[in-house]
């Protein structure tokens, strides 16, 4: 049964294209991944399912209720986790745990064993009585995350989760996350632009970019979808017009230009066969290379084949070029 289905939403703020003809759908139980740089319209989805903005068309549904025309049930059935930190960090962990079960209508006795449990179920019972400007940016997180539990949702939304967190702290909270939607039975929808996040935590994905919905699967399928390897050679010169010429005359087809015009990227069946070929086209023209490695496709790799443009360029805002080549 699927928990969340998405049917072509847009919207529009102004001239801005934020959403066009999102689709997907989560089935229940499931990690689901929205996956995209900044400005893809990841976070314009989730407040579309979590009532917070009314799209312009198209529908979609929570637990078997519309966004449109019963937000009030889908409220009831979710819990909301912004990428802007909601806590009181003048209060305790507890009291602001205490405070979210009484918006949220629980009884006294309920709400004060829900609380304890919630507490403990994300790791930061030891400091529940400790006001929250003492916290670390992890452990506000995972408050967070508790206030979004705290009426027992049966979809949970994490914009985010884990921007602004150390690598450590991150790591941290994947496991976490893992372990509550075993723990609590949750579908669960995340909002990421890590790749490795995604990769790490989704049962599937969809790759969202420029408002649209480009490719969906779990992580292993659609890095299994890119036959062969990945071969990135980084230019000391930025002669880009220069390397791709010389690259058209060997069977080595360059699928775009990648991070301000300094790096190639060739697929091939075989990477280690087909290195010395591109060093040596890139030689006898005289263009200098500072780097190369090969590796299996990646989430990057995907993002790249179905969009023309490299992950990281677009989430930084870095102008970016796409260069179609022999064999794409």
């Amino acid at each position: 049964m699927e928990a969340i289905v998405v049917e072509g939403l847009e919207k529009r703020y102004g001239s801005v294209v934020a959403l066009d003809g999102v689709s997907f759908e989560v089935k229940e139980g499931e990690v689901f991944g929205l996956l995209g740089p900044n400005g893809a319209g990841k976070s314009t989805t989730v407040r579309v399912l979590v009532t917070l903005t009314k799209p312009d068309s198209g529908n979609a549904s929570v637990q078997g209720h519309s966004v449109l025309s019963d937000p009030a049930a889908v409220r009831q059935a979710i819990g909301y986790v912004p990428q802007d930190s909601g806590v009181d960090r003048y209060g305790t962990g507890r009291e602001n745990l205490m405070l979210q079960g009484r918006v949220q209508g629980l009884g006294r006795r309920d709400l004060r064993a829900r609380v304890d449990e919630l507490l403990e179920l994300v790791g930061i019972a030891d400091a529940a009585d400790r006001v929250v400007q003492g916290y670390s940016g992890g452990m506000k997180r995972r408050l967070d995350i508790a206030l979004g539990l705290i009426h027992r949702p049966r979809v949970l939304f994490l914009d985010e989760p884990t921007t602004g967190l150390d690598p450590e702290a991150r790591v941290a909270m994947w496991a976490e996350v893992t372990r509550l939607a075993e723990r609590e039975a949750l579908t669960i929808l995340l909002t990421t632009h890590y790749l490795e996040e995604a990769d790490t935590l989704a049962d599937r994905l969809a790759i969202v970019s420029q408002g649209k919905v480009v490719v969906e699967g779990t992580p292993s399928a659609l890095k299994a979808a890119l036959s062969g390897d990945a071969v990135h050679v980084e230019l000391a010169d930025g002669r880009v017009d220069d390397a791709r010429a010389a690259l058209a005359q060997i069977d080595a087809p360059v699928e775009t230009v990648l991070d301000d015009g300094k790096v190639l990227v060739s697929r091939v069946l075989d990477g280690g066969r087909a290195l010395p070929g591109i060093l040596s086209a890139l030689g006898a023209a005289g263009i200098g290379v500072s780097s190369v490695a090969v590796h299996r496709p990646s989430l990057d790799d995907v993002y790249l084949h179905y969009t023309g443009r490299a992950f990281e360029a677009e989430h930084r805002g870095a102008a970016v070029q796409p260069m179609r080549g022999r064999g794409r």
